[in-house]
């Protein structure tokens, strides 16, 4: 049984370009996530899978200077991206991860896992994971995890574009295919948002690590509790419109 995390990323954005190479404190946002995701307990790698495309030989050199295995796919099926990374690495069990997300908690990663395992070993084994269906976690806490023989399915089965860029609708629009589970926590955060998609939320995380330091290992209770005492942080990223998984 081997875990991995994947973490897909890339420089293009039509948003925030190079965001995932943008500095907050001593570390760019893609150095900050392979740090969180390494401090899980419950996990065997971390991998960053990313593109083809030239102007990611800038993710490759970030990759190398944070001595993390790095896997080059497709740009756009991403699908395909996930599922060749998952074989490079030999993973069993793979959860993804996005690049826009400096605030990742592993703690909670390690939570998702221990669900997975429990649930692995019911009849039917749960296939895929998330703690976003439904969503009681902030915006930017995102994790999923499946199994490979999930990701096989999918890989082989997949057609629609939006399948293939955004690698997990097959699963929950097959329910019948695959056995599903969420974890959900008894407060409802899912109004905050801590993703990285626009300039103004640069500037709230900007400003969150500011406080921290620039330098520390930020908890969700270290945020939590400084957006309580100073509520006008979240208020900075508050307007921006989360950007919704369509249809092709």
């Amino acid at each position: 049984m081997k875990t991995v995390v994947i973490i897909q990323a890339r420089v293009g954005s039509t948003r925030l370009p190079r965001k995932v190479l943008l500095r907050l404190g001593d570390q760019t946002v893609l150095g900050r996530i392979v740090d969180r995701m390494r401090a899980c307990k419950r996990v065997d790698e971390v991998v960053v899978a990313t593109t083809h495309e030239s102007a990611d030989d800038a993710i490759i050199e970030e990759c190398q200077r944070c001595r993390v295995r790095v896997v080059r796919g497709s740009e756009h099926d991403v699908l395909a991206r996930y599922h060749h990374a998952a074989l490079v690495s030999r993973a069993t069990d793979v959860i993804r991860i996005t690049a826009d997300c400096p605030l990742i908690d592993p703690q909670l990663a390690d939570q998702l896992i221990a669900q997975y395992r429990v649930h692995r070993n019911n009849v039917p084994p749960v296939d895929y994971i998330s703690n976003t269906r439904p969503r009681s976690y902030p915006h930017g806490l995102d994790m999923e995890m499946f199994s490979m023989e999930a990701l096989e399915v999918a890989h082989r089965e997949a057609t629609a574009a939006y399948e293939r860029e955004h690698v997990t609708p097959y699963f929950y629009q097959h329910p019948e295919r695959f056995h599903l589970e969420n974890i959900v926590q008894q407060v409802d955060q899912s109004a905050l948002r801590w993703t990285l998609d626009e300039p103004t939320d640069f500037v709230f995380f900007q400003a969150v690590f500011r406080h921290f330091g620039g330098t520390d290992f930020v908890t969700t209770a270290e945020v939590l509790k400084l957006l309580d005492q100073h509520p006008h942080l979240q208020r900075i990223n508050a307007a921006v419109k989360q950007k919704k998984l369509r249809a092709a």
